[in-house]
């Protein structure tokens, strides 16, 4: 490992969700092939989380890579007030054809956390815009996890991650996400103030950040369709789980009950550029048309719709629409089951517990002190697995695979056996 590399990365660089003091040094990483990362000494470490969950097609994609590189050669960056190009355009009409909803416009921002405050805004000013009655209020799921701008800190989990500014924080009505029990107490807090709820934002199925927590698609079904029978704006926040990682295209196409307002970002562009999506329906539209000016949804970013990142998402689409990416999410599918019967033999031991896994995604929490994100022994994994080749960054004690679509079969086993050998090594 370069000394020269890591110093100047300490002198100037504030890592994200790192404790600076004492922290680990850094791992130069020069390049990425598939599913693997180099480093500056030549070791290759197996990605199995996609880089943040981001990566959908493996790293360096030489297809997206040559539409990049073509369409900076063309124009790489435009304000979009005022102003349209072909990328966006095309993107916006390519995902219009396959959002699981009937959706007519596309908003465009540059990331995850804001594509959910461009959704959050876009709600509640339907109901200001409309002016009577004016609802205010947004309902989430405990657990949740929607970015880390204040308004996406807001309807997110009261945790470690927003603890610094839980007094600054716009309240929000939780309710548990759906399980095996009846929803009926969920219902009733929503009948209790549903002509104040403007919105009901959720993760389908997977809570990502809030530890890979996985609710059932007929309970979520259910509170959705009830929340429309009370005129509650549903935002559906696909971030993480859209573009195949539960199995299907979008999660929210294991549902009848389609959402309101979508959120999108992480995999949209294959992992390549920073860009997010916001689409809604007409009717959410429609209440932004208006001869009053102050109507006016007023949000934009600098970088809206850049041409390179939108370039991206639709070469990034374009390897989502072969048989192969079909193919390769049905082989990891299928490995996960097998490896979550292999665990079984870990959980009898009282090692670990809760194995879970849909789609791409499989979790567990390995039974040590308590279930948070703090717990140490989530470094402790990521040391080991650094040493053997793999790249894992567990949740605290949850302990979670996510690889990009186009891992190899020997690729994944050799992720397995990392975490069984971890495993052996923990509990020994």
């Amino acid at each position: 490992m370069s000394t020269s590399l890591v110093l100047r990365d300490k002198a100037c660089i504030w890592h994200p969700f790192t404790q600076q003091l004492n922290s680990p040094p850094p791992i130069p990483i020069v390049s990425g092939q598939g599913a693997l990362l180099t480093d500056e000494n030549d070791k290759t470490y197996i990605d199995a989380i996609s880089s943040w969950w981001v990566n959908l097609h493996g790293h360096a994609h030489p297809y997206i890579a040559q539409k990049i590189y073509e369409q900076a050669l063309r124009l790489e960056q435009v304000i979009f007030a005022g102003f349209t190009h072909q990328p966006a355009i095309s993107l916006a009409e390519r995902l219009i054809e396959i959002l699981p909803g009937n959706f007519s416009k596309i908003f465009y921002s540059d990331n995850g956390s804001t594509s959910t405050e461009v959704a959050l805004k876009m709600a509640l000013q339907y109901w200001w815009n409309n002016s009577e009655p004016r609802r205010k209020k947004i309902i989430a799921f405990t657990n949740s996890y929607h970015g880390d701008t204040f308004g996406a800190m807001s309807v997110s989990e009261r945790g470690i991650f927003t603890l610094a500014f839980h007094d600054l924080l716009f309240d929000v009505i939780f309710i548990d996400p759906p399980g095996n029990a009846d929803i009926q107490a969920q219902i009733a807090i929503i009948d209790e103030d549903h002509e104040e709820i403007a919105a009901f934002i959720y993760e389908p199925l997977i809570q990502g950040a809030g530890g890979m927590l996985m609710h059932h698609a007929q309970g979520l079904d259910a509170l959705i369709s009830h929340m429309k029978s009370r005129g509650i704006i549903c935002i559906a926040d696909e971030v993480m789980t859209g573009f195949g990682r539960t199995g299907k295209l979008f999660a929210s196409q294991w549902m009848k009950n389609l959402p309101d307002i979508i959120c999108l970002s992480k995999g949209l562009t294959g992992g390549t550029m920073a860009l997010g999506v916001t689409a809604c329906d007409e009717n959410i539209y429609s209440a932004y048309l208006s001869q009053e000016k102050l109507k006016t949804f007023f949000h934009g970013h600098s970088f809206t719709a850049n041409p390179l990142a939108c370039t991206a998402a639709l070469a990034s689409l374009d390897l989502l629409e072969k048989k192969e990416s079909t193919l390769n999410i049905l082989a990891i599918e299928k490995s996960n089951r097998k490896f979550a019967d292999d665990l079984e033999n870990f959980a009898e031991r009282g090692q670990i517990k809760n194995i879970r896994n849909k789609g791409t995604i499989l979790a567990f929490e390995i039974i040590s002190g308590k279930d948070e994100y703090l717990n140490s022994i989530g470094s402790i994994v990521t040391d080991k697995a650094l040493s053997k080749g793999v790249y894992i960054r567990p949740l605290g004690n949850t302990v979670y695979i996510m690889p990009p679509y186009c891992i190899t079969e020997e690729e994944l086993s050799k992720i397995f056996r990392t975490i069984i050998e971890i495993l052996e090594e923990v509990n020994a």
